[in-house]
């Protein structure tokens, strides 16, 4: 009987101690946190407190929660992951998606054409299944998507038969040391890949380009007509002059979600090159993530939209050059050591006025100030932020919750705050 630490009980620490459990291991629950927000099965034993992970070299394996770094767990005598032991047994080949932003919506694009194709497709990671429990289910003929965090990929040991490497830009330096140490974590992705292997990466991202430059895995870059991936040419997806369907296939609006689509159709022909004929199919039964980009409601003629999920000055600059006209963009949260100066140079170019919200605000309210960008500082929850933004807003303009920062200041995550915003936007008169 092995004896076994999961190290962190969020969503996936619970599904590793089901996992590990009915393999009949030794299992421990320990965490940093004092108290736990989620069961833990009975009979498993749990060690709580701040300096939990100081000594746990009694277990033979630890196996650490995704956002757990390696460096605090250095006396274990092995560190794994439930990505490592998913990779290990995984029998069907794995196609992996990393990126700063984008690849939930990648991945689903990817799963969609796929699935339209006729082959059985398992999205697994931040935006499936939790990988473990779906396990079981994976047959050799089968192909599985997984989405991979930059937390995921720190220290795997084996990576997907097909790396696709999204728009990188900086992110999550409130944990990783440094912009390197985040990009190193991403090339993960590709360091274990053999000579038959693929990587499918962004034409126009130097970062991305970086992590395939360290491959020995084919390489097909994406984007621009020069390359062997897909790219967008008047209104249509093509590859290497091919016609693959039009753009307006594609359901989900913004040119960073095309960028997306162009990923994915690459990796899907990669695949199967078959699967051309249903890529158009595969795109328009994809209608989008939540709080990615997606229309919320309209109200006194202001539309209203929900990019909670964009927690980087390059994404929240993505969703602002999405729309022409009048925009409102409401920004700020928690602060990830972020640069706001690229999302405020946007939002001068565009004209757009800045609701700053949050942790961050007070930062952004000073840059726009400095910039001659019209702002609002706001203090309150939600309904005060919308009821700002409407203030402000003529008939015709644009609203937008793209906040370029984390949201834990104020919410339990991107996904609450989109919710508040949603309801505060439903809230408001006709």
């Amino acid at each position: 009987m092995v004896k076994i630490a999961i190290a962190g009980y969020g969503i996936e620490g619970e599904q590793s101690v089901k996992y590990w459990l009915s393999r009949g291991d030794d299992v421990v629950v320990v965490d940093e946190q004092e108290t736990l927000s989620r069961a833990v099965p009975d009979g498993v034993p749990t060690r709580l407190g701040p300096h939990v992970l100081d000594d746990l070299s009694e277990f033979d394996l630890v196996v650490r929660t995704a956002g757990l770094a390696p460096h605090k767990i250095s006396s274990a005598k092995r560190i794994w992951s439930a990505t490592n032991e998913f990779f290990a047994r995984c029998p069907a080949p794995i196609i992996g998606v990393t990126g700063t932003k984008g690849k939930g919506t990648t991945c689903s694009l990817i799963t969609a054409i796929l699935r339209a194709a006729g082959h059985t497709v398992h999205l697994v990671g931040n935006i499936g299944q939790p990988a473990l429990e779906t396990l079981p289910d994976i047959a050799e003929q089968d192909i599985v998507v997984y989405e991979l965090s930059s937390f995921q990929l720190w220290d795997l040991e084996k990576s997907p038969h097909i790396a696709v490497v999204l728009m990188i830009e900086p992110d999550h330096l409130d944990v990783h040391a440094s912009m390197e140490e985040y990009v190193q974590a991403k090339a993960t992705i590709v360091r274990y890949q053999n000579r038959d292997d693929v990587v499918i990466y962004y034409a126009d991202n130097h970062w991305s380009e970086e992590i395939a430059a360290q491959a020995i895995s084919n390489k097909i870059r994406y984007g621009t007509a020069e390359d062997q991936g897909v790219y967008v040419k008047s209104s249509n997806f093509f590859v290497q002059d091919q016609l693959v369907c039009p753009v307006d296939c594609l359901t989900i609006a913004g040119n960073f979600n095309r960028e997306n689509a162009c990923a994915a159709i690459t990796a899907s022909l990669t695949v199967d090159r078959s699967v051309a004929p249903f890529v158009a199919e595969g795109l328009r039964s994809f209608h989008g993530l939540p709080h990615r980009l997606k229309y919320v409601a309209t109200r006194g003629g202001v539309d209203y939209y929900d990019n909670s999920i964009a927690t980087t000055p390059g994404s929240a600059v993505a969703a602002l050059n999405s729309f022409e006209g009048k925009r409102i963009i409401i920004l700020g949260g928690s602060d990830k050591g972020a640069d706001y100066a690229p999302v405020i140079e946007a939002c001068l170019n565009a004209g757009a006025r800045v609701i700053a919200i949050g942790q961050t605000g007070d930062k952004i309210a000073t840059l726009c100030e400095q910039a001659g960008v019209a702002v609002v500082r706001i203090e309150g929850g939600m309904r005060e932020v919308v009821a700002a933004a409407r203030s402000v807003a003529d008939s015709g303009s644009t609203v937008i919750l793209s906040p370029a920062s984390a949201s834990f200041d104020q919410y339990k995550s991107y996904a609450d705050r989109g919710d508040q915003f949603i309801e505060a936007v439903l809230q408001l008169a006709q």
